[in-house]
C-alpha cells in the first residue's frame, strides 16, 4: 500500500473511532453516566471512593488510630500472609465495579480496577496469582475477574502472572452472607497449587476483586507457602473496613 493509501485509511480509522465514541461514550465505572474518558469516574462517584494510602496495620494494612503498629486481631493471631494491599476501601461505589465485572460481564472495569491497584503493589512482588475459579463458576461466568484484572497489574507493572499456578479443586457454595468461621470452613482445603515450579522461591502476589474477611485469601496463602513461596502478599481492588460491610460480597 502507498502513502496515499496509509493516509486514507488512518483517517478512515479515525472517522470510525469518532463515530463509535459519539454512538458509545465512555461511562463512569460506578454510575454508568458518560464521562471524558474510559476508565474515568463521574465527580460523584470519585468523591465517593476512599483511596487507601497503605498506612495501618502493620501486619495486614487495616487503618488504625494514631500510635498503632498493629490491629489488636492481628496481635492476637498474626496471619501467614505478607499484607493485605487494597486499592480502596469497601463502600457502596467500590462494590458497584465487582458486581458490574462478574454478573454484568463489563470486562473492561476489570483494567479500571488494575491502574490502582498497580500503585499499591508491593514493593519486590516477582509474581501474580489470581484466586481461581472453580471450573463450573468459570463456565457459568465466562472469565475469571481475578484474572483480568492480574492482566492489567502486571501490564502496567511488568510483573509476570501465573493465571493457572493456584486451582480450585472443590466447588464451594456462595460465601455471601456467611459469618467469618463459616467463610472458612467452606473454602478448607478447596485450593491447591499446579505449579509448585511457578511459585517456588518467589515473593507472590496473590490477587483478588474484594478481601471481605480474608478466608478465600488465607485458603490460599497456606497452599501457596507450603509450595515453597518466600512470601505471599493479597492485592486487591477493595477491602472491607466497616463492620457493617462485613458480610457483604463473597471474598
Amino acid at each position: 500500500m502507498n502513502r496515499a493509501g496509509f493516509a486514507i485509511g488512518r483517517a478512515l480509522r479515525k472517522m470510525v473511532a469518532a463515530a463509535i465514541g459519539w454512538a458509545l461514550p465512555p461511562r463512569c465505572p460506578g454510575c454508568g453516566e458518560p464521562v471524558e474518558a474510559d476508565h474515568r469516574f463521574c465527580a460523584p462517584c470519585w468523591g465517593g471512593l476512599r483511596f487507601l494510602d497503605g498506612a495501618g496495620c502493620g501486619a495486614c494494612g487495616t487503618p488504625l488510630g494514631f500510635g498503632a503498629d498493629w490491629c489488636a486481631a492481628c496481635l492476637a493471631d498474626p496471619p501467614a500472609h505478607a499484607g493485605v494491599h487494597a486499592a480502596v476501601a469497601y463502600g457502596p461505589i467500590a462494590r458497584e465495579l465487582p458486581i458490574r465485572l462478574k454478573h454484568g460481564g463489563r470486562i473492561g472495569v476489570a483494567d479500571t480496577m488494575a491502574g490502582p491497584m498497580a500503585r499499591r503493589l508491593p514493593e519486590g512482588a516477582q509474581l501474580l496469582v489470581p484466586v481461581p475459579l472453580h471450573r463450573w463458576r468459570l463456565w457459568r461466568r465466562g472469565f475469571n475477574q481475578a484474572v483480568l484484572i492480574g492482566e492489567g497489574v502486571s501490564r502496567r507493572t511488568g510483573v509476570p502472572m501465573a493465571r493457572d499456578a493456584l486451582i480450585r479443586v472443590r466447588a464451594t457454595p456462595l460465601l455471601r452472607g456467611l459469618a467469618p468461621r463459616q467463610r472458612g470452613a467452606a473454602v478448607a482445603a478447596a485450593f491447591c497449587v499446579r505449579d509448585a515450579d511457578a511459585v517456588a522461591g518467589k515473593k507472590v502476589v496473590l490477587v483478588d476483586d474484594v478481601y471481605t474477611t480474608g478466608a478465600t485469601a488465607a485458603a490460599c496463602v497456606r497452599v501457596l507457602l507450603r509450595a515453597g513461596a518466600t512470601s505471599v502478599a493479597i492485592l486487591c481492588w477493595a477491602r472491607v473496613i466497616d463492620t457493617d460491610h462485613a458480610r457483604g460480597p463473597d471474598d
